[in-house]
Formats: C-alpha cells, sequence, structure tokens
C-alpha cells in the first residue's frame, strides 16, 4: 500500500518506521524542517516539509496515488482538515486520524474520518480494565462506532482454552483477527487451538461485547 502520514513527532515516526519495514510504501509530511531532515537520515521514505493542511504538500507526497492517509499531528482541527482534504478533494479510501481530545471522537466520525484513534481513551481503558478485570480491553472503535476491536487476554479457566478456532460458537458478527502467544503472531484458521494466556484480538458489533466476553472468558 502507499501511505501518507501527516505530522512526524513520536507516533509519527514509529509509525512509518513500523510501515515501512512491513514493506509498505510510505511518504510523510511534516511542518519542522529539522525533523524532516532528521527523519531522511533515520527512515528510507519520502519526506516532504510542508502543512499537510495544504493540498500543495499533499500532492508533492503523491496523494493522488495513496490508499491511506494517517493525520497524526497534535493538533485534532489540522488532522480533522487533513482527513477531510483527503477524503473529499483527493478520493482516499481510507482515512485514519489521531484524536488528541476525546470530546472530539464523535465528530471526527460524524465528518467522514473511518478510524478516529483516540489514544487517551485506548490508554484509559487499558489501565481501567487492568485494575478490574485484566482480561478484556476494548481497544477502538470504527464504521461510525458499529464496529469494536478488542483484546481478550485468555485466563485458565476460560471455556474456549485447548479448543480448535472451528469449534467456538462466537456471537453474531463477531470474528477472530489475530492471537498473540509470547512472541509469535498467529493468524487464526479453523485448526488453530486457543492456549492459557494468549492475547486474541477479535472484530465484534458493539452491542456484541459483553456476549464476545463470555464466550472467551466465561461468566464473571
Amino acid at each position: 500500500m502507499y501511505i501518507i502520514i501527516v505530522g512526524a513527532g513520536k507516533v509519527g515516526y514509529f509509525l512509518a518506521k513500523h510501515l515501512s519495514l512491513d514493506k509498505h510504501k510510505v511518504a510523510i509530511v511534516e511542518k519542522d524542517k529539522a525533523l524532516c531532515n532528521d527523519l531522511a537520515r533515520q527512515l528510507d521514505v519520502l519526506v516532504i516539509n510542508g502543512d499537510g493542511c495544504d493540498p500543495y504538500y499533499l500532492k508533492k507526497a503523491g496523494i493522488e496515488q495513496a490508499d491511506v492517509v494517517a493525520a497524526v499531528t497534535g493538533d485534532d482541527e489540522d488532522n480533522l482538515i487533513i482527513c477531510q482534504l483527503a477524503k473529499e478533494r483527493f478520493s482516499v479510501r481510507r482515512t485514519v486520524a489521531r484524536v488528541n481530545d476525546p470530546k472530539n471522537e464523535r465528530l471526527f466520525t460524524e465528518l467522514g474520518v473511518d478510524v478516529p484513534i483516540d489514544a487517551t481513551a485506548i490508554l484509559a481503558k487499558i489501565i481501567e480494565e487492568e485494575v478490574s478485570f485484566s482480561d478484556f480491553v476494548s481497544l477502538l472503535s470504527f464504521k461510525k462506532g458499529r464496529l469494536s476491536l478488542v483484546r481478550v487476554d485468555l485466563p485458565q479457566d476460560s471455556p474456549v482454552v485447548n479448543k480448535q478456532v472451528k469449534d467456538i460458537k462466537l456471537p453474531e458478527d463477531s470474528v477472530l483477527v489475530s492471537i498473540i502467544r509470547g512472541q509469535e503472531v498467529i493468524i487464526p484458521k479453523g485448526e488453530t487451538v486457543l492456549k492459557v494466556g494468549d492475547d486474541v484480538v477479535a472484530l465484534t458489533l458493539i452491542e456484541n461485547e459483553k456476549k464476545l466476553l463470555t464466550c472467551l472468558i466465561g461468566e464473571l
């Protein structure tokens, strides 16, 4: 995929590094010239020094060919403008935006951002769930709040431990996305057997989160 990242702070840097290592073509747009110079020395990606809210610099980054635009600056207004430009002016198929103020997440969704990522809410959920029950964390929602990406840490008494994926009856409109087992990432198949301590990442409807929790962990 061709991915344009706007904003080269720590989030933008590590995102660009990860995606380029995964063999995606990546371009970064950043206002700070010194930061751009550092990035150009450290990463094998296209670096454009300019304002990502200006269509001129988005064009220089090759937005007409982009599959995804990720706006990850520290300014919510800029991130929203960038995503709207990408969608409405350049017809980019998918936009992702960092939401710095949790109060703005709904606005981002209503104004057409495909995946608004509220990092503050994600961290808060992880902290809160670790305090209460550490085996289920709702990571983020998208598709206008209808779908939820969740992480489930399978305890020893989980009803699905030692079962094959094909034998697990998940809630309607739910799917297992990946299994993290130690340092290994496993794409679930029918014959895949779940084990104690597996971190299971699943996609489900928002209203089915509780049913999914019961399915994978059992009654609380």
